[in-house]
């Protein structure tokens, strides 16, 4: 299958990793029409292309996403309110979706300020990095709306309610150390070493079994409005598929003959 990068989005294949970078660096990465475009027609390239192993997700410039370009969504521009609903129906859930439904690792590097929509992008990725210098910004009540892009599900779940609330009430910066401290993301890595190390992860996974991986995925994400008898009844049901798998005999036999694994992901 053949990649396309995009005026907004950035997109290359190297060594089995989608790279998808943000790429509208003048106006801090903030989503447009097109970039959503783009950045889906991207994470559906992964999805189909079996040369795609991982994703790593990033922005150009000083910011990561600095969410909503509002000049698109300005109610001083039209005689009606925009619909709010509607850009969410059509284009952030089906975002957020596409990420949690790839049934490949999702690796984030966030490179500077995440705000709004961009830092609840960032979330819905399954590994995330941060520069030291980054930023996440709940920014939506600073204009009178509530945290979208799976905001409210996602913050509770990963730091509490109370932690939650406050960000979403006050959209006080959260920097990368304490979003690490909460469990909020995975590592914070220096300003400099971001890209290498989130490349090094990416390749990383993407040499590894990659169908077990999209298995574990799929049973995490499963776990949070599982019951624990539900969540072990998809246990059993899942690891019959993986131990099916060429990735769980090629394991299985290197493990046994002391050699290096050569997973395919199937």
């Amino acid at each position: 299958m053949g990649l396309q990068s995009h005026e907004s989005v950035a997109i290359k294949l190297e060594e089995h990793v989608l790279h998808l970078t943000l790429n509208r660096p003048d106006k801090l990465n903030s989503f447009n029409v097109d970039m959503h475009l783009a950045l889906r027609a991207g994470l559906t390239q992964a999805a189909e292309d079996p040369a795609v192993r991982a994703v790593l997700l990033t922005g150009a410039g000083r910011g990561f996403c600095a969410g909503q370009d509002l000049s698109e969504r300005n109610p001083a521009n039209g005689h009606t309110a925009p619909d709010l609903g509607e850009t969410i129906e059509q284009y952030y859930n089906p975002l957020v979706r596409q990420i949690r439904e790839l049934d490949k690792p999702v690796i984030c590097a966030v490179n500077g300020v995440a705000a709004g929509a961009g830092a609840n992008l960032a979330l819905a990725c399954d590994i995330v990095l941060a520069a030291r210098s980054a930023r996440f910004i709940q920014a939506f009540s600073k204009i009178g709306l509530i945290p979208d892009s799976g905001g409210t599900w996602t913050l509770p779940h990963l730091i509490g309610e109370a932690r939650a609330k406050a960000l979403a009430l006050t959209a006080a910066p959260l920097d990368a150390s304490t979003a690490a401290n909460w469990g909020m993301i995975w590592q914070v890595i220096e300003d400099d070493q971001l890209q290498i190390r989130a490349t090094e992860l990416a390749r990383e996974l993407a040499k590894g079994p990659t169908f077990g991986l999209g298995l574990i995925k799929q049973a995490i994400q499963t776990a949070a409005s599982s019951t624990l008898d539900q969540q072990l009844e998809l246990e059993r049901k899942l690891q019959r598929q993986a131990g099916c798998s060429e990735d769980y005999a090629e394991g299985v036999s290197a493990f046994l003959e002391k050699r290096p694994a050569a997973f395919k992901g199937k």
